[in-house]
This record gives structure tokens, C-alpha cells and sequence, in this order.
């Protein structure tokens, strides 16, 4: 066990700081809830930025900004967005502050109360409504659309319980919005979303997916429907890790965005939202690392292998240097992500420093290795050695990657099935859920029975899964007939 890491069994809240922190993934701010993410973690959501940022590409999208601001009028046109989100915002009311000098010599700063705005500006929670009070402007007729615009910014939820990552008052994120001519067209956007989605956290993040609706009380407000992605994390709960939802015609008819069809009469556009934040970067701890720190995925990792020279005396520097270089650019050539480790420090400090940073592989050379033309090749998901020829070694950690990446998804896909259960009755569901399962369970589709099973147990409904096959039976609680089995679970 890695020291300064709290081990997963006693305490995994403590965990998973432990594992941020020896990483030097993030760090809480000055402002309060807010983090700072230190350029390890950040390089994370780069690499997340750029594959998505190409897969929404290759969909048509495109990317645009709009104001952090959004004026507090613009909330007040679409009744269920202002009601979900009222309790979360952040409010500027002021733009100009004065200074106040002490008898000391210090100086206090205080709101100017003469420079108060005309009308308040909320600080962005999402984007919907001053987006669309710009499609308003924009969409004329059948020939605008559809607009496929994604932007990646930040957004302002005021949260009174954070975690890194996972729920912070300021973090990152994308948001797609779209508007299209039909019904149709809309609901195939908001379902092709969550399936790039899906693929990218299952072939990138390794984390397997549970994909489908959200119940009518957990979809996001404002929508006529909301597709969720949900993932299992060590500790039995669910991580919601990405929406995408159908928006209708709610915020268009509330902004006045219509368009003239083909037959000339004017119509109001379908919409869509979609989007995934530096949360992502939370599941992926939680679901691969362990009580050494920090365990990436390949793909994402900024640095793959990592180089540990290795010598006993001064005057062997010179040639473990030339041959540290040697299979650097070996690796560099093959398009790996190498490092050269030249620090001034022990080598067992080396490998404690990369093992909590998370780098895939490790690759150990030293006076015998040069001697050999070979090297030490380490794995950081199972600690396994292997003994590479240098002339091999591209092709060795080129393999490695893609066996790595695929036994890390399995691993993770393992435990999650092991850990998804079905029950019949509400004293298996309970059990289930007090053991920390994933549950499949029938659901009577009414709202009252999902929250009595929230209140009696913390669990909610995470989705209603595409890949579970319909299978009749009865609700577990009302006892009334449900055409297939929901996936319940204590989330984040």
C-alpha cells in the first residue's frame, strides 16, 4: 500500500482525496467550493476534449461561445428550467466596487451600492436560454437548419456539499445545443449523442456504460426526455456521467424561435441539450484506481511509458543516458507518449512518483539492461514485469497499450456485472441496495412509488436500460404489472 493513501476498505470518501491529492490531479481553492486543476489532471480533460471535440466533428457540429451571463428575465420564460435550476444560481447584481482606507493604513473594498445593475445577470448553470434568445434571431426558415453548435466553457451551480470533480460550485464542461425541423430529427440527435457518448467513455475511458431514459422525476428540467449514462463506481454507487436530452419545442415556443417550413407556414424548431464535464474525470479515478493512487486508462494518459534510467556510479551516466534516449525515440517514432525520468532522486522515488501519477507502463534500464540490449517493462494495473529486447520495444508498449486499455474495460465490466443484481420482492431490493448493488428491479412507472423507494432507501432510478430486453412482472412495492426491469442505485 502506498503510503499517505488511505486504503479503499477503511474509508473510500477518504480514498479518493488521498488518490487526487498524491496525484496531483486538483486541489480546493480560496473560493469557497470552487477547485483548482493542477496541470496533471487538467492534461486528463485535454485528452477527453480532443477525442470528443473530433467525434462531435465528424457529426457536423461545430464549435461557438456564448456569455457566461445570462439576464435574470431570460429564466422567468420557461417555467420548469427556472424551477430546477432556481436554488443553484449565482447572481450578479452589482458591477463596480470602492475602496475604504483605515486609520491603519489598510484598505477595505466594499460593493458599490451606486452602480447596481438595471437587471440582474444569473452566471451561466446552462446555456439553454441564451442560446436560444439567439437562435431566435438566427432561424428564418426551413434552409437554417438544422444548427448543430456544441461550446466548451465552464458553468456556476451553487453547491453546499462539494468533491473534486465530482461536484464543485464552478467546473468544465461541454454543451451541445441543436435545433431541427422535426420532431424525429430531434429525438435521433438527442439518442445519437448518448451513444458517441457511450462509445467514447467505453472505448477511451474503459468504463463500461449503462445507457437509456431517465424517469419523468429525473429528467432534466425543461425536456420532454433526458438519455443518461450511467457507470458503477468501486464503491457500488452510480455516477451519472453523461446526458443527452430532447428539449421539444419548450424553449422555442418560450423564445419565439420559428421557422417557415416548405409548405410556408411557420413552425417552432425541435430542439436538443447534451453534455459531460470534468465529472468524468472523477469516474475514471473511482472506477480504475487503487490503494497504490491513480490508475489511467492509456488513452487518456499524457504520458504512457515513462523512461527510469537507472546507475550505481557517476561514469555509468553517460552511456544509460544515450540508451534512455535511444528507446525514448524507438517509442516516440511508434507515436507513444514517453518521458524521460532525469531527476535527481532515488530510483524507487521515481517509481513511487509514477505509480501515483497513474502512467500506464513503466520501463526500468540499468548497467545489465544496457549490457543485454534490454529492459524491464512494468505494468501499473497488475504490477506484472516483462523482459523486452530494445529492438522489439516499440512494438512491445504498442501492443501493451491496446492490451491494457481492453483488460482494464473488462476488469471494470466484471465487477460491475458482479455487482448488478435482479430482485422480485422490496426486502431483496433493500438488501441489494444496503450491500451496494446496481438493482434491476420492476418499476409501476409511477412517480409515487419511485419516491417512496427514495425516501426508504436513498436509491433512484439511474435509467431505464436499452440493453435490458423487455421482461414483464410487478412493481416491487404496488404490486401493479411493468413492462421491464430499471436499473436503481445510491448515486453521486
Amino acid at each position: 500500500m502506498a503510503r499517505n493513501i488511505t486504503p479503499r476498505s477503511e474509508d473510500y470518501s477518504r480514498w479518493y482525496t488521498d488518490v487526487i491529492a498524491a496525484g496531483e490531479l486538483a486541489e480546493h481553492s480560496d473560493v469557497r467550493g470552487c477547485m483548482v486543476i493542477r496541470p496533471t489532471g487538467y492534461s486528463i480533460w485535454e485528452r477527453i476534449q480532443q477525442d470528443l471535440d473530433a467525434r462531435f466533428k465528424d457529426t457536423g457540429h461545430v464549435n461557438a461561445y456564448f456569455p457566461l451571463y445570462v439576464p435574470i428575465s431570460f429564466f422567468g420564460k420557461e417555467a420548469q428550467h427556472v424551477e430546477g435550476f432556481a436554488m443553484e444560481c449565482a447572481v450578479v447584481t452589482h458591477y463596480g466596487l470602492k475602496t475604504q482606507k483605515n486609520d491603519d493604513g489598510s484598505v477595505n473594498v466594499l460593493v458599490d451600492d451606486t452602480k447596481q445593475l438595471e437587471e440582474p445577470l444569473v452566471v451561466r448553470p446552462t446555456s439553454e436560454t441564451i442560446i436560444n434568445s439567439m437562435y431566435a434571431k438566427w432561424v428564418q426558415s426551413w434552409r437554417d437548419l438544422p444548427i448543430l453548435i456544441n461550446q466548451w466553457a465552464n458553468v456556476s451551480r451553487w453547491e453546499m456539499r462539494t468533491r473534486l470533480f465530482l461536484r464543485t460550485t464552478e467546473f468544465l464542461w461541454q454543451e451541445g445545443h441543436t435545433a431541427h425541423e422535426t420532431a424525429d430529427e430531434a429525438e435521433n440527435e438527442a439518442r445519437m449523442i448518448l451513444q458517441i457518448y457511450k462509445n467514447f467513455m467505453q472505448d477511451v475511458l474503459a468504463i463500461p456504460i449503462y445507457d437509456g431514459p431517465k424517469s419523468e422525476t429525473e429528467k432534466f428540467p425543461g425536456a420532454i426526455a433526458t438519455y443518461a449514462v450511467e457507470g458503477y463506481m468501486q464503491d457500488g454507487k452510480a455516477l451519472q456521467m453523461g446526458t443527452s436530452h430532447n428539449l421539444g419545442q419548450n424553449f422555442a415556443k418560450a423564445f419565439g424561435t420559428q421557422f417557415q417550413n416548405k409548405a410556408g407556414e411557420l413552425e417552432y424548431v425541435h430542439q436538443t441539450s447534451w453534455g459531460v464535464t470534468t465529472r468524468l474525470i472523477g469516474a475514471v479515478i473511482m472506477v480504475h484506481s487503487d490503494d497504490e493512487g491513480l490508475v489511467l486508462p492509456p488513452k487518456i494518459a499524457d504520458t504512457q511509458a515513462v523512461i527510469v534510467p537507472i546507475w550505481k556510479k557517476d561514469a555509468q551516466k553517460p552511456e544509460i543516458m544515450e540508451y534512455a534516449d535511444e528507446i525514448f525515440m524507438k517509442l516516440k517514432e511508434a507515436g507513444v507518449r514517453v518521458k524521460v525520468d532525469i531527476r535527481d532522486e532515488r530510483p524507487a522515488q521515481k517509481f513511487f512518483h509514477w505509480e501515483q501519477r497513474g502512467v500506464p507502463m513503466r520501463i526500468e534500464i540499468g548497467p545489465r539492461d544496457l549490457e543485454n540490449r534490454k529492459c524491464v517493462l512494468k505494468r501499473r494495473i497488475d504490477g506484472e514485469k516483462l523482459f523486452v529486447e530494445v529492438d522489439n520495444i516499440a512494438e512491445t508498449v504498442s501492443a501493451q497499450i491496446e492490451s491494457i486499455q481492453t483488460e482494464m474495460f473488462e476488469l471494470a465490466k466484471k465487477r460491475r456485472d458482479e455487482n448488478t443484481v435482479k430482485v422480485e420482492t422490496y426486502e431483496e431490493f433493500k438488501e441489494a441496495i444496503e450491500n451496494n448493488k446496481f438493482v434491476l428491479a420492476h418499476w409501476d412507472g409511477s412517480a409515487e412509488t419511485e419516491a417512496q423507494i427514495k425516501a426508504d432507501t436513498k436509491a433512484t432510478i439511474r435509467c431505464i436500460p436499452f440493453e435490458i430486453e423487455e421482461e414483464p412482472g410487478k412493481d416491487i412495492i404496488s404490486g401493479k404489472d411493468s413492462p421491464k426491469r430499471v436499473l436503481f442505485a445510491k448515486a453521486y
